[in-house]
């Protein structure tokens, strides 16, 4: 496939802003981080990361691109975006296909379950901060905190626990609407009345936050990624 036949077409500068702050957080978790790009109806396009908490996150842009479905180094793909053209042509670098694993939650079928303030989301993060600092070790935090659910949420007689991975995956995404000075997740950096939504499938756990969503295997994990 030449370049020609491969690239993503944004629809202006501010997809093209998004999409950078999502490859640049990425990046930040992890500087080898593959986005894959994946092309929906109606002129959007979804950008996935996994973050290194067996959590993939993801964010929805305004554009197209091919093939269908591509993958491109962060790296690579912000320079792309930084040299964006005057149509909105992005060059996303050197195929990286092959260094994705593990499948993808589909696009639909999801539940709504319930919604929570995006303050006890950010207290939450707070206090997990907190405690990794306290007994985090050479790899990181410790696996027992990042599996501790943290908050259930309960609609319908169905309850579910949302783990510390997902907190922080969130978190760490920039996926709520902060003041860019409060980089100690205080509650009161968002408004009141913002949320998360928790929706599900059999499958997967997913929340969603204003500016992107995570998502956790419900079972066994590990297939996320493998």
């Amino acid at each position: 496939m030449t370049a020609a036949e491969r690239g993503l077409w944004l629809r202006d500068a501010g997809h093209r802003d998004d999409l950078a702050v999502f490859a640049e957080r990425a990046q930040r978790l992890d500087p080898a981080a593959v986005v894959r790009l994946r092309q929906r109806p109606s002129g959007l396009l979804a950008a996935w990361v996994a973050t290194g908490f067996d959590v993939l996150a993801s964010r929805v842009v305004g554009g197209r691109i091919r093939p269908a479905d591509l993958s491109a180094g962060a790296d690579a793909l912000l320079r792309g975006l930084a040299a964006m053209t005057p149509d909105g042509f992005v060059d996303p670098g050197f195929a990286m296909d092959s260094a994705w694993r593990g499948v993808l939650p589909p696009e639909a079928g999801f539940a709504h379950l319930d919604d929570v303030p995006a303050r006890v989301v950010l207290d939450l993060a707070q206090r997990g901060t907190s405690l990794a600092k306290q007994h985090s070790g050479a790899h990181g935090p410790p696996t027992s905190l990042l599996d501790q659910d943290v908050l259930n949420v309960t609609a319908g007689g169905q309850t579910v626990g949302i783990p510390m991975r997902c907190v922080f995956a969130l978190t760490a995404m920039g996926f709520l609407p902060q003041s860019p000075a409060s980089e100690d997740f205080a509650p009161e950096s968002v408004g009141s009345g913002e949320v998360v939504r928790i929706r599900l499938t059999a499958a997967w756990l997913r929340i969603d936050a204003r500016f992107g969503s995570v998502y956790r295997r419900r079972g066994d994990p590990a297939v996320v990624l493998r």
